[in-house]
């Protein structure tokens, strides 16, 4: 049998890409890493996503695939042996499918304008940031995992706050993770981090507080602001 064919199109400093990173280690799966500079993208990356020009691009014996969270997905499915990352209940899987979306579509845009920002903006940005996070710290309340007893899709999903949300507080001298208000969160944040599939792969800190230096700002003219 031919061996697949399995390419990660990523940058190193991209929550999205971490967390395909994270599942293919979790189904064991081989794979050719291509380190895109999305600062300055190569025709590659023009190539295999015409569309969005972004990365993740996630290449599995010629078939092309864009966009993390469907390359997750994918990867649940082409690889069945365990763990399975989405739930199997049909309600289950369309709640894990509704908060991943909540988390990339609103706790990170929030978020991201916390550490870009200044003033009253942020300060309302930080709020935001809180109350959504405590929507989350509901949806984890009695569990180990968002996924249950082990690491699932939301949490691959959710898992770039464990250690992007702590560097970008440090980066914008701001309070977002209390843990007075958000134990739950917080207790999975540190079994997340310490787990024997996540904690070795992360990106160097200094390497992201640099990065993210740049990135806010970078940033910053958009939100109206000066830093």
């Amino acid at each position: 049998m031919e061996k697949e064919r399995v390419k990660l199109v990523g940058f190193w400093a991209s929550p999205f890409v971490h967390r395909v990173k994270m599942a293919l280690k979790m189904k064991g799966v081989e794979y050719q890493y291509i380190e895109e500079d999305i600062r300055n993208k190569t025709p590659l990356l023009f190539e295999l996503n015409p569309v969005y020009k972004q990365v993740p691009v996630f290449v599995h014996n010629g078939k092309v695939l864009p966009e993390s969270r469907i390359i997750l997905e994918y990867i649940d499915e082409t690889w069945k042996n365990t763990p399975l990352l989405l739930p199997q209940d049909p309600h289950q899987k369309a709640m894990a499918r509704f908060w991943a979306d909540f988390s990339d579509n609103q706790l990170g845009k929030v978020a991201l304008e916390a550490l870009c920002s200044r003033g009253e903006r942020q300060e309302k940005a930080v709020i935001s940031t809180v109350e959504a996070l405590e929507k989350l710290e509901q949806e984890l309340k009695g569990k180990v995992f968002f996924g249950g007893d082990s690491i699932g899709h939301l949490d691959l999903v959710i898992g770039w706050i464990s250690y992007f949300m702590p560097l970008w507080e440090e980066l914008a001298s701001i309070k977002i993770l209390d843990s007075s208000k958000l134990p739950a969160v917080n207790e999975w944040l540190n079994r997340f981090l310490t787990h024997p599939m996540i904690k070795d792969d992360l990106p160097k800190k200094e390497k992201l507080y640099a990065y993210f230096d740049e990135v806010s700002r970078r940033i910053a003219p958009l939100y109206g602001s000066e830093i």
